[in-house]
């Protein structure tokens, strides 16, 4: 096979470049000609450079990365798409045999490799551009699932100092409410998210992380054990750290023949 010509189109540069990381692992003939930081600028590109495949962000300033493949979609010759994103709520399961992939950030160089696969099958059996359109349509119109059907969350994405860091939640010790923000720690520090702890704890699978106060949110592998303090609350005593944890009367139930 020809060397394959590759644009990643993301607004956020570390992810450009983790994309790009994990792509020279698993496709190391792969040529990324191209990283666009808005979907403005990834039509530009694409149309200068006339790449094979192009991986897109959806959300992004300027162009989402549906209005850029809808406008791909009407030329003559267009570009194998990949669709990357945070959400998962763009009908994912419409995406799992057809000639348009569809992966969730940071993607796994198992899900990876499956797209590499899918890409390279269909470059061999190329698919008319009509079927993508309407695949691309059933994209944009399918209504998105009600939150309690979505994925537990697998990653977070907080800033720790001057950088970003993609935390695993397995690595996740606790979740604290810290004014405007939400502070994510674990066994080498402290990070901070935006999203609210009330809306955190939709996207937390609740067998694996307890909530035990307002403001707390515990993973439950972390917990190893309660005990009262002198003033008779209920505290969280944690495997191998220092800290307690309020249990809040709310939430005493839970640990009940602890």
């Amino acid at each position: 096979m020809d060397t394959i010509r590759a644009l990643i189109a993301d607004d956020e540069a570390h992810l450009r470049e983790y994309l790009e990381g994990q792509l020279k692992t698993v496709w190391p003939e792969l040529r990324v000609v191209a990283r666009a930081a808005n979907g403005i600028e990834a039509l530009s590109m694409i149309d200068e450079l006339a790449p094979d495949v192009v991986f897109l962000d959806i959300r992004m300033p300027g162009l989402t990365g549906l209005d850029v493949a809808d406008r791909l979609l009407k030329g003559a010759k267009p570009p194998h798409i990949v669709f990357v994103t945070a959400f998962d709520q763009y009908a994912v399961e419409a995406f799992e045999h057809s000639a348009v992939d569809y992966l969730l950030k940071p993607a796994s160089l198992e899900r990876l490799e499956k797209t590499v696969t899918k890409l390279k099958a269909r470059m061999a059996t190329p698919v008319p551009a009509a079927t993508l359109q309407a695949l691309l349509a059933q994209l944009a119109v399918t209504p998105a699932p009600a939150p309690a059907a979505a994925a537990p969350l697998q990653w977070i994405r907080a800033s720790h100092g001057e950088e970003t860091r993609l935390i695993p939640i397995e690595e996740v010790i606790y979740f604290q409410s810290n004014d405007k923000y939400t502070s994510v720690f674990v066994a080498d520090g402290e990070s901070l998210i935006r999203t609210p702890i009330s809306k955190l704890r939709e996207q937390l699978d609740e067998q694996q992380f307890w909530q035990i106060h307002r403001s707390v949110i515990v993973a439950a592998r972390h917990v190893a054990g309660t005990r009262q303090d002198f003033r008779g609350r209920l505290m969280v005593q944690l495997k191998g750290r220092p800290e307690q944890l309020v249990v809040s009367r709310n939430y005493v139930d839970l640990f009940r023949g602890m």
